[in-house]
């Protein structure tokens, strides 16, 4: 994943640029940059922080940063921002998304023109150099982007950097978010909201689908209208936007409260069924919060998360070093686990390996009984648009494995449609074959229809793929 703030002022941006991008560390773990253009020219920094967040790396170089407009980011993966010098000049660009199709596009221009890209370690070629050179090949910037958008099987959200002004374009199905806010100053554009909202700024307008604009100091301009059709990320809400951020109008908090009130009326537990429900930290506790006032079982927090040293759980490539690392940041509470019958509420279950290493745990520190509710539907497809998580392949997620064990081979599309489908007994075996595995009590996954009417948005304009393949 990652995130990205942008800032046209009239005055210096350089400090709202430091924070804004700094509100987005919790999107992206291996590179940060920020770019600015003021009476010297552009200033670029960029800097790996693995090992240091981003305020620490960027501490020096915001004091040698002068500039009216600038861009950051935030990344899981590229260096960027890049610099581009092409015929459209020279100018700054950052982009979140994710392209399938990198082969078959660097063939395309290949045969165009000849342009030449630096592999990244590992091979790759940046995708934001990738995004650039398609750019190029058209004879203005509005139009680049739109043959980028466009070329691109996946999705591209893009900030990019003039002299003249900070163009911002939202993939074309809008499946992450830009928002614009404004101040007597000037305006920003962010993907998290909330991040502009420290720094003075008030909401000001959130692009939709496709649409292109420009923000300068004095002025935000639509070049392009946003499309009809949007298929926004629904993890946005469920997983990794911050609590305080908002999309289409809808708060993530709020919507994890709801999702863990509609999980509790379909469950129908109380607290004869169990003593205490807890959240997983983060992104279950809200989730946890609103099952628990629903239910009237009492809330509890029977482990904390250690974060002062520890790096994100995500950060390191290995992921065994990210189980490691996840499982040593939770520390049991182990008077609040001592003979309780809990009831643990994630975010979602990826791969599988963490979850129940935690509930290993809470076993090994005396709980009776471990009840799982993930606050998603299963996981039977990896995310063809944006990286939210680093699986190169479906069997990385357990419950494709468990389908493919429970079926003997290759599954048919359509027997995976009936995994998915929460009234089928397949669904009801899946679950089964989950809570085995991974040593339940008992295991309920929020159902697609909870979840999406918590998001307070119609079905069609919500991205389900990673759960039923919906594209």
């Amino acid at each position: 994943m990652g995130g990205f703030f942008g800032a046209a002022l009239h005055e210096d941006c350089v400090f709202d640029l430091f924070y804004g991008t700094d509100y987005h560390s919790h999107l992206g773990t291996r590179r940060a940059g920020m770019a600015v253009i003021g009476k010297q020219g552009f200033n670029r920094a960029i800097h790996n922080i693995e090992n240091s967040p981003f305020r620490t790396k960027f501490s020096t170089d915001v004091l040698d940063m002068e500039g009216n407009m600038g861009i950051g980011c935030i990344s899981d993966y590229d260096p960027q921002p890049l610099m581009v010098r092409s015929h459209h000049g020279t100018y700054a660009i950052v982009t979140v998304g994710k392209v399938n199709n990198t082969d078959e596009i660097v063939e395309e221009i290949f045969s165009h023109s000849q342009t030449h890209f630096l592999e990244m370690s590992g091979g790759d070629i940046n995708k934001t150099e990738l995004v650039a050179a398609i750019i190029n090949q058209k004879d203005n910037l509005i139009e680049g982007i739109r043959f980028a958008q466009e070329l691109i099987d996946g999705s591209m959200t893009i900030l990019l950097l003039t002299n003249t002004g900070i163009y911002c374009a939202r993939d074309k199905l809008g499946r992450t978010p830009i928002m614009i806010g404004k101040k007597n100053e000037g305006f920003c554009a962010t993907f998290e909201s909330f991040a502009y909202k420290k720094l003075g700024y008030s909401d000001y307008h959130e692009l939709g689908p496709g649409e292109i604009d420009v923000i300068t100091p004095d002025s935000c301009t639509i070049l392009v209208q946003p499309g009809k059709k949007m298929r926004i990320c629904t993890f946005l809400w469920t997983y990794y936007g911050y609590p305080p951020s908002a999309y289409e109008g809808t708060a993530v908090e709020k919507m994890r409260y709801d999702c863990g009130k509609y999980m509790a009326q379909r469950d129908g537990l109380t607290i004869e069924d169990i003593d205490t429900v807890a959240g997983v930290p983060d992104s279950g506790i809200a989730h946890a919060i609103g099952y628990s006032n629903e239910s009237k079982i009492p809330y509890s927090r029977p482990f904390i998360k250690y974060t002062p040293t520890w790096p994100r759980s995500f950060m390191p490539t290995m992921q065994t070093k990210r189980d490691l690392i996840a499982k040593m940041k939770l520390i049991p509470v182990r008077e609040l686990i001592q003979d309780q019958r809990l009831l643990l509420i994630d975010d979602s279950i990826v791969r599988g390996t963490q979850l129940r290493e935690t509930t290993e745990f809470l076993y090994e520190s005396g709980a009776k009984e471990v009840h799982v509710r993930p606050a998603c539907p299963p996981i039977l497809f990896g995310c063809k648009y944006i990286n939210f998580s680093r699986a190169t392949s479906d069997m990385e997620l357990i419950a494709r494995r468990l389908i493919a064990q429970e079926e003997g081979g290759d599954v048919a599309r359509d027997v995976l449609d009936d995994y998915a489908n929460p009234d089928t007994e397949r669904y009801e075996k899946l679950l089964e074959l989950m809570r085995r595995q991974m040593n339940f009590s008992s295991l309920a996954f929020n159902r697609m229809d909870d979840m999406i009417r918590a998001t307070g948005l119609p079905e069609d304009s919500l991205c389900t793929y990673c759960w039923n393949g919906r594209e």
